[in-house]
């Protein structure tokens, strides 16, 4: 397998031209994989004769409101282009999603969720270490998905955190977005809607909280996630 360069570049952002460093040394430019790499945390590979852009979800999603300095965070405005230039590319036959993602931004999740859900090019996705909260809609959006064994996955009702106004208002407004995450995960895996809104209310699990915390085995075994499997798994369900 090797690194393509795809003619309508994936990578947001122009490439920026070697500059000299406060030494006067000249800095060595990257090539132009690596550098979308850098960049952008996505790569497009070649194998097998099949062109597939592997996307990753990294830390917390980040959506209406900036995180603090010194989280890594995954920006809704820069997945969403990328899934559109994909979606559009005569060259990409798939896309390979890596999650390993705390959660975040509700509804810049669920957006990135029901992007890739509605692509018609093949999409897999796979849980490396953990895909917790908002992480579980965007795990099952892929046509199929994977986890690994160790991997883990919290699943509980949507919280907030600040000052609410009106009482029965915002609990009208939390009921209506968790049954939009229910409907939707129910919708694109193979657990019922019963067994999900279990797992959500759950109280012997989670110290602090209600829900579930189960592993990549369970995950197969409720019907959540397709199979257990790795990179190589998920790599060869596009062939």
């Amino acid at each position: 397998m090797k690194y393509k360069n795809v003619q309508n570049s994936i990578c947001l952002g122009a490439k920026e031209e070697a500059n000299e460093n406060d030494t006067g040394t000249e800095k060595a430019a990257l090539p132009s994989d690596l550098e979308d790499v850098f960049k952008s945390g996505s790569v497009t590979t070649v194998g097998g004769g099949k062109t597939i852009h592997c996307l990753t979800i990294i830390g917390q999603i980040e959506g209406h409101y900036l995180l603090g300095e010194g989280q890594k965070a995954t920006k809704y405005e820069h997945i969403i282009p990328q899934l559109v230039a994909i979606e559009q590319s005569d060259e990409i036959d798939g896309m390979l999603m890596i999650l390993n993602t705390m959660g975040g931004d509700v509804e810049a999740g669920l957006a990135i969720a029901e992007m890739v859900a509605s692509m018609s090019k093949p999409t897999v996705s796979l849980v490396l270490g953990g895909g917790h909260s908002i992480g579980v809609p965007l795990a099952v959006s892929a046509k199929r998905s994977f986890i690994v064994p160790s991997a883990t996955m919290t699943i509980h009702p949507v919280r907030m955190s600040g000052t609410v106004v009106g009482v029965p208002q915002t609990y009208y407004y939390f009921e209506r977005m968790q049954d939009r995450i229910i409907k939707f995960v129910t919708d694109h895996s193979g657990i019922s809607e019963d067994d999900f809104r279990t797992m959500l209310m759950r109280t012997d699990q989670i110290a602090t909280d209600v829900g579930s915390l189960i592993d990549g085995k369970e995950a197969v075994a409720c019907g959540l996630i397709d199979s257990v499997g790795g990179v190589s798994e998920a790599l060869k369900s596009f062939e």
